[in-house]
């Protein structure tokens, strides 16, 4: 399922990221790559997407969310 449907709270692991070249470069430089726990923040349909991995909080665009999917 997609990251951007996750209920903030939720710990999930990236399974894969449906994205070109350059945005699987830019998410993998964040640490967002397959097998990594990530845990939502905050999910709401105002304000920003907010998940926290590696001891690092990240903000990303729904429309990156709905690229990465999780289990």
């Amino acid at each position: 399922m997609p990251l951007a449907i996750i209920q903030a709270g939720r710990r999930v692991r990236i399974i894969s990221v449906n994205a070109g070249h350059g945005l699987q470069g830019r998410l993998a430089s964040m640490g967002l790559v397959p097998g990594t726990e990530i845990e939502v923040i905050r999910n709401s349909l105002h304000g920003p997407f907010i998940i926290a991995v590696k001891g690092s909080r990240i903000m990303l665009g729904r429309g990156m969310a709905q690229k990465i999917i999780v289990a």
